[in-house]
Parts: C-alpha cells; sequence; structure tokens
C-alpha cells in the first residue's frame, strides 16, 4: 500500500512513521526547503527532533509525486490549512481518488464549520473521513501504544484506513459518528486550556475532576444540538481524548493555560509555542456556533473570556463558581 501524508509537521511526521514501518509513505511538505532537509538528514528536526524517518518514507514538495498510486491520503495540515489543502486536492486529483482522511480538530474561525464540511465545500462528493483520539506525536512515533477512531460514513475510508494504520501498537477503531468524533475534537482542546488555567492557578485535583466531568458535559450538549450521537463522547475520541490533553504534559493547549494562568498574553504565548493549539483558534468559533443553536456552554464561555475579553484567569473561574446550582442529570446534557 502506499499512503500519502500531506502536511510535515509533528503529528504529519509521526503518522508517516507509523505508516512506514508497514507501507510505502510520500510525506509532503509545502516548502521545498523543509522537504529537502527531511531527505537529507532523514529528521524533522523542527517539529519531531529524535525520530528517524525509515527508508519506507520519502519526503516530496510536489503534491502531484505525492499523490501518484496512492492508496491513502492523509491532511495533516492545522485546520487553518483544510480547506486550501482539499482546494488543491480537488483540482489534482482524478475522478475517483483514493480515500481520504484528515487530521486536524476544531471549527473553522470564519464559518464555524466542522472539518467535513469544510472538505465537501472545496472538494464535493469526495470519499473522506477524520482520524481522531488521544494521540501525542511524539509517542505514536517513538511505537508507544495508542488507541484512535476514524470516523466516515463510507465504509471504504474506514477500512482502508485501518488497513494502512491498524498495526504494530497503534489500533484503529471505526464509527460512522463523524460529526460526534469531530465535535469532540474541537471541544476537548478548549477544556485542555480552562484545565490549564486551573491547574496555573493551584485549584488543585478537585478542581481539575469537576473541570473534566462539566467539560464532557458541555461536549454532549453541544455535539448532541447539532447532530451527534452521545455514546461517541463516551469513546476514544471523547472521553479518552479529553483526558489526554486535559492533563498530558506534552498538551500543547494546556500548556496555553497554564502560561495565561501566570499572567503571559497570548500573543507571546502562541509566538513561543511553536506549534499550532488548536483550541485557541476554534473557541471564538464554537462560542459563537452554539450561541447560534442555543446551547449553553459555560466553560467555552469561561475561556473564550480570557482568550478574547480581557477577563482575568481568576476572574473567569469566580464567574464559573457563582453560577445558580443545578440537578446533575442526564438531561443536564442535552442542549
Amino acid at each position: 500500500m502506499k499512503v500519502a501524508v500531506l502536511g510535515a509537521g509533528a503529528w504529519g511526521t509521526a503518522i508517516a512513521v507509523h505508516a512506514g514501518l508497514r507501507h510505502s509513505v510520500c510525506l509532503w511538505a509545502r516548502d521545498p526547503a523543509v522537504s529537502a532537509a527531511l531527505s537529507s538528514h532523514r529528521e524533522n528536526s523542527r517539529y519531531l527532533a529524535g525520530v528517524r524517518l525509515a527508508p519506507a518514507i520519502e519526503p516530496t514538495a510536489d503534491l502531484g509525486a505525492a499523490l501518484a498510486g496512492a492508496d491513502l491520503l492523509i491532511i495533516a495540515t492545522p485546520l487553518s490549512g483544510l480547506r486550501t489543502m482539499a482546494r488543491a486536492l480537488s483540482a489534482v486529483s482524478h475522478a475517483a481518488p483514493a480515500p481520504v482522511i484528515w487530521l486536524c480538530k476544531g471549527l473553522e474561525a470564519q464559518t464555524m464549520l466542522l472539518p467535513h464540511d469544510v472538505v465537501q465545500g472545496e472538494w464535493p462528493g469526495v470519499a473522506g473521513g477524520a482520524l481522531s483520539g488521544p494521540s501525542f506525536a511524539q509517542e505514536v512515533a517513538a511505537g508507544l501504544p495508542a488507541g484512535l477512531t476514524v470516523a466516515s460514513t463510507d465504509d471504504a475510508v474506514a477500512l482502508t484506513t485501518i488497513a494502512a494504520l491498524h498495526h504494530g501498537a497503534l489500533r484503529i477503531y471505526r464509527t460512522d459518528d463523524m460529526i460526534g468524533v469531530e465535535a469532540a475534537g474541537a471541544l476537548k482542546n478548549i477544556m485542555a486550556i480552562a484545565t490549564g488555567i486551573s491547574d496555573g492557578l493551584g485549584l488543585g485535583m478537585n478542581a481539575r475532576a469537576a473541570l473534566l466531568t462539566r467539560g464532557m458535559a458541555e461536549m454532549v450538549r453541544y455535539g448532541v444540538a447539532i447532530g451527534a450521537r452521545p455514546e461517541t463522547f463516551m469513546g476514544l475520541a471523547g472521553v479518552g481524548d479529553l483526558m489526554l490533553t486535559c492533563t498530558g504534559d506534552l498538551s500543547r493547549n494546556r500548556a496555553v493555560g497554564l502560561r495565561l494562568a501566570r499572567g503571559e498574553p497570548l500573543d507571546a504565548i502562541l509566538a513561543g509555542l511553536g506549534h499550532v493549539a488548536e483550541g485557541v483558534a476554534c473557541c471564538r468559533a464554537v462560542r459563537d456556533s452554539a450561541r447560534q443553536a442555543g446551547v449553553e456552554l459555560p466553560i467555552t464561555e469561561a475561556v473564550s473570556a480570557v482568550l478574547f475579553d480581557g477577563s482575568a484567569p481568576r476572574d473567569a473561574v469566580a464567574a464559573l463558581l457563582a453560577r445558580e446550582p443545578r440537578a446533575e442529570t442526564y438531561s443536564s446534557m442535552q442542549p
């Protein structure tokens, strides 16, 4: 099998390293200089230092060469680059392209669209799906165990993804609830920023547990309102990714929250991060989408106030604590 990984950041490189254990892989980088460095040094020193690229991985900056003969396309750009990538693929792909999956998470900032809607808008009718779940790039590249979920309404997409990536230490499960998987991937990053703020303020493990629990309630409430199934949030793409992103030391979104709690300005945090923190980019879009749908997301509102409205982290926490009490029932998770 030939796998084309489109995007040479940390996660794209990690997926290429894993796929390269069994298959031939083209790792496409937009910048020819990056591709040349990957070819000569056999290492992504900027995003995944210390991980060697196997001989089965061929870096390239030629999109046509990467796509030629590919059995699976993996879009590994940030969400901000998904529309451009889908448009480019639509322009150069043949009438019956290989199945395509995307790794990015969030809602598009300008349109409030989930990734699958972005792709369909630029590439109508393509057979596609989302790959999501608890997975730090460094650990996947190191061959440590992980489980992911591929979400698609097309069986060929799910089965091709499983054939390409379900081996070694990586397990791939499947679902047809693409809305649920993508909504979970968007909101869990926001909850990780909130948890980082809580931890950074020294509010304790009790507060962290409460945030995780009520954060899950927000994820389900929002997801069900836009057409997801509630049980999807109990799986890898939901509670699994929530736990990892909110508590793991490698979490970029949690790191943003920790630094906000220390009083650092957001612009400086993002400039020094070196990677994309998807939770920042999509927080306003999730907030606005939920308001339009009439869904109450108090933690998302609090994080948005800190990120964009100048609210101090302690004031945002105080506002959450001042909310009126309510019963904790399953119905409280519904919109």
